[in-house]
């Protein structure tokens, strides 16, 4: 995509497979320019500054990182920026980069209930327009070994491209047994409420 857009222009600036479906799917034009924000170095900055900070928070500076750093790059353009934290009691936990750490996550999970927080933030000329925050509780039955080695063989890598491990719209769902908030929220991106706020602001059809 270019370094300019024209004021009529949605671009996501994230690179989740996720997040671009079900924008596709409900029919909004958008174009996707991932943003470069060093994500790790940004909660490391948050816990120093607040060792207390809320998971709520943590999503809602990285979504407002992501799309103030691609609006920047797009003067003109309606930028979209989003991020989820999982939130295993007061820990917060990431993607696992291997398999391996994807196991020891889940083995985790296994049994008890995690909060997804899901953020999403608008930007238009490097300044943030609109923000919301959702959040979703997933409670993951005891599964047995054997179907947790089985799990990791058909998901295969894409365990590690998901916070949790998991990807609730495939072969993930078989891992709970409870899931209490919205659907689009777990995967990522509070859906219901972006479109309310693109209706309102004219850049879908109300």
């Amino acid at each position: 995509m270019p370094a300019t857009a024209n004021a009529h222009q949605i671009v996501l600036a994230s690179g989740s497979r996720a997040r671009r479906e079900m924008l596709a799917a409900a029919g909004v034009p958008f174009t996707v320019l991932p943003a470069d924000v060093d994500e790790p170095a940004i909660r490391d900055r948050l816990f120093r500054e607040n060792p207390s900070i809320t998971p709520q928070h943590i999503a809602e500076v990285l979504a407002t990182a992501k799309a103030e750093e691609v609006s920047a790059r797009c003067p003109g353009a309606f930028v979209i920026g989003a991020d989820q934290v999982l939130a295993l009691g007061v820990e917060l936990l990431s993607k696992a980069p291997n398999m391996e750490l994807a196991r020891e996550t889940l083995k985790r999970l296994r049994g008890r209930s995690h909060v997804l927080h899901s953020a999403v933030v608008f930007a238009e000329n490097g300044k943030v327009t609109w923000r919301h925050v959702g959040a979703a509780r997933l409670t993951m039955r005891n599964f047995s070994d054997p179907f947790l080695e089985d799990y990791l063989l058909r998901a295969g890598e894409k365990v590690t491209q998901s916070v949790g491990g998991y990807e609730l719209e495939g072969q993930g769902v078989q891992l709970f047994e409870r899931i209490d908030g919205d659907y689009f929220t777990i995967l990522g991106l509070p859906l219901l409420e972006v479109l309310a706020e693109l209706r309102g602001r004219g850049k879908l059809e109300a």
